[in-house]
């Protein structure tokens, strides 16, 4: 039986509202302690609520706030290493689906890509200096860690969890100007339905 689909405002979001976890979390960077590249497993806690539709003009935007922190495994009790918050956005005429976060380590960002109604999987992409989707970061960034670009991947599987994956590209002064990629993969699992027209929402 074929599955049955209201009008879905939000568009190739909606899979997404409620609030998410996942402890197979992978994190490759470089490590400025140890001046070596390594890896690191995490524990996450996500959220995504909706928010009022958002009109620039005549342009008509549908979205999502979000937040991600992450705890490496055996410091769930501690400070996490990773903290964003941001929104998700439809762009429904134009079928563009937009990423504009900001990063606690002084980074913000705005990507996104083309995407339909109903996509499962959807692609986030910014470069520095672009016009649309693009990079703004702190000094001491730019001196010792550059951030050349920004991908991202969220996929929606059939078993209901959500996976993505993250690759920015750093120039590093501590290897001498040579670019690495760090990158970060989790699976999630919904565990808080929410309703968008909930107070909690």
């Amino acid at each position: 039986m074929a599955e049955i689909h209201g009008p879905q405002r939000l568009g190739p979001l909606t899979p997404f509202v409620g609030d998410w976890e996942g402890d197979v979390g992978v994190d490759l960077s470089y490590h400025n302690k140890d001046d070596e590249t390594g890896q690191t497993g995490y524990f996450e806690k996500a959220w995504f609520h909706p928010i009022p539709m958002q009109e620039n003009g005549q342009q008509q935007l549908e979205g999502l706030k979000y937040g991600m922190v992450a705890w490496r495994h055996g410091e769930e009790a501690m400070e996490p290493f990773h903290d964003e918050v941001g929104y998700l956005l439809w762009d429904k005429q134009r079928g563009q689906v937009m990423r504009a976060v900001v990063f606690g380590r002084g980074i913000a960002v705005l990507a996104g890509s083309s995407a339909g109604p109903r996509d499962r999987t959807l692609h986030f992409n910014s470069r520095p200096g672009n016009p649309d989707y693009g990079i703004l970061q702190n000094k001491y960034l730019l001196e010792r860690a550059e951030l050349r670009s920004f991908d991202s991947t969220f996929t929606f599987n059939d078993d209901g969890t959500l996976s993505y994956t993250s690759d920015l590209v750093l120039k590093l002064a501590a290897q001498g100007g040579k670019e690495m990629h760090h990158t970060d993969r989790n699976t999630l699992r919904l565990v808080k339905r929410i309703h968008p027209g909930s107070d909690n929402a």
